[in-house]
């Protein structure tokens, strides 16, 4: 077996990249996204490639979106289903551990027909054998067991169809826009597609929701109970190698979550890790299942290598480069504090005062790449016209937009600081005087002596008239 520590010296070229991080790129509108990027060999600044071609990654303590590269694309997600599964069971059967693991379910062969000479992952479960709802959980996320989701899905609901009915309805539930199950275990792709912002919100649903979804999605191994058909128990291992420390793939902060691999899919993989109190999630789908040429020959090369084994898991590589670029590079950062006045507008018909201080209605941070400074960050202020009193304080008067390099941060309300008084006086002379400065009144002065111009030219006239009569 070969040994952690080659993993990152074979790894160096991307890990090692990655804390040398010197600018970030915007990547989408509407959340302010980070490409991660490096310097190479010759001193060029160069984007840190990924493998996969979907990624989606997030602050799980704050929610805000740090990597998203095709984020919404929908892709058949393999394995990754079997967590909807999951969260359905848990959902019906409730997420109290004595209850799982003092439940006992089975099922017949409407559960394995589907399976036979697919290839599918399993824990040797058999037709009849009486499991727990704890170790079929434990069999669906740690194997990735597929008559354990046949199983589950068979008891929670009438038929494999009507559960994918309830995992449908939950993918709705969740605002999961671009997803649809059409079966429990991920094995077949027809109608049964996701994205990885989708799975992402359904790992941080469930890892929120239950603590025994999150222990067992961190076991390296798990024993399952004894049955009749297994009196031993059986040893299951898990498919996430972050999780099992003799492997080259081994992650320490990693905590989960579940791998997939489909050759329509690719390799699939979501996780989370933990670092000094800071949690990142990260759904990736589409990295490659075959060595890459380039890496064959890494491997002829170095047979102790990870490029040396006949498997190369560049989902798990992606998922350890932008962990590391994460931890290494991005702090909570302090933009705008909501007790900073930022400055005054006129304010008419005020008694006493003619203006109004104005300040930020809330502070703004979010995880900031620890090179750039935040002079770099535009202020872009905006108030509104013709502001008049009465002004009372927390009044909206204007709007912030934080800006880097064309891309909206945050966009954040400035309010009154200062309450300012109508002075009635001040409003009608504004008035009087407005009125004498008014199209009306020009338009009256103009009727009035097109009249009195009239007025004189029929006197004029007729005062002619009488002249001659005379």
């Amino acid at each position: 077996m070969k040994k952690k520590s080659k993993l990152m010296r074979c790894a160096v070229m991307i890990l090692a990249s990655a804390l040398m991080i010197t600018s970030v790129l915007p990547l989408t509108a509407g959340a302010f996204n980070f490409t991660p990027t490096y310097y190479d060999d010759d001193g060029n600044l160069q984007e840190l490639e990924l493998y996969s071609e979907s990624a989606y990654m997030i602050n799980m303590d704050t929610g805000e979106t740090i990597l998203d590269i095709n984020g919404e694309e929908e892709r058949a997600p393999a394995s990754l289903t079997k967590i909807m599964t999951a969260v359905v069971m848990l959902d019906e059967i409730g997420t109290d551990e004595e209850t799982l693991k003092n439940t006992y379910v089975s099922a017949g062969s409407e559960a394995f027909d589907e399976l036979y000479d697919t290839g599918a992952s399993t824990a040797d479960i058999q037709q009849g054998e009486k499991v727990s709802y704890y170790d079929l959980l434990a069999a669906l996320m740690i194997p990735s067991a597929c008559e354990a989701a046949n199983i589950i899905a068979l008891n929670i609901s009438d038929s494999l169809t009507d559960f994918c009915d309830l995992m449908n309805k939950k993918a709705e539930e969740l605002g999961m826009k671009n997803s649809h199950f059409s079966n429990a275990h991920g094995l077949f792709t027809s109608q049964n597609y996701s994205s990885c912002k989708d799975i992402a919100t359904l790992c941080k649903y469930a890892v929120e929701k239950s603590s025994v979804f999150r222990d067992i999605v961190a076991m390296p191994s798990y024993e399952m109970s004894s049955t009749d058909y297994h009196p031993d128990g059986t040893t299951i291992i898990n498919t996430n190698l972050m999780l099992n420390s003799y492997t080259d793939y081994y992650y320490s902060y990693c905590k989960g979550i579940k791998t997939g691999s489909l050759d329509s899919a690719g390799r699939c993989l979501a996780s989370y890790a933990t670092y000094d109190g800071t949690t990142y999630l990260i759904v990736t789908m589409g990295a490659p299942m075959d060595k890459l040429e380039e890496d064959v020959k890494k491997g002829e090369e170095d047979p102790d290598s990870i490029y040396g084994g006949d498997v190369v898991y560049y989902n798990i590589l992606d998922h350890i480069s932008l962990y590391e670029w994460a931890f290494s590079m991005l702090v909570s950062t302090d933009f705008i504090n909501d007790s900073s006045e930022v400055r005054d507008v006129d304010v008419a018909y005020g008694k006493g005062l003619d203006y109004a201080n104005l300040k930020p209605a809330n502070g703004y941070s979010q995880m900031w790449p620890m090179n750039i400074d935040i002079s770099e960050v535009e202020q872009v202020i905006t108030v509104k016209d013709n502001i008049v009193a009465p002004v009372e304080v927390g009044d909206v008067l204007g709007e912030m937009k934080l800006v880097y390099k064309g891309e909206v941060l945050t966009t954040i309300d400035l309010v009154s600081t200062t309450k300012v008084a109508r002075s009635e006086t001040k409003a009608k002379s504004k008035v009087v005087r407005s009125y004498f400065h008014s199209s009306v009144f020009k338009v009256t002065i103009a009727v009035i002596i097109s009249g009195l111009v009239v007025y004189a030219i029929i006197f004029f006239v007729m005062t002619q008239k009488k002249y001659l009569r005379k």
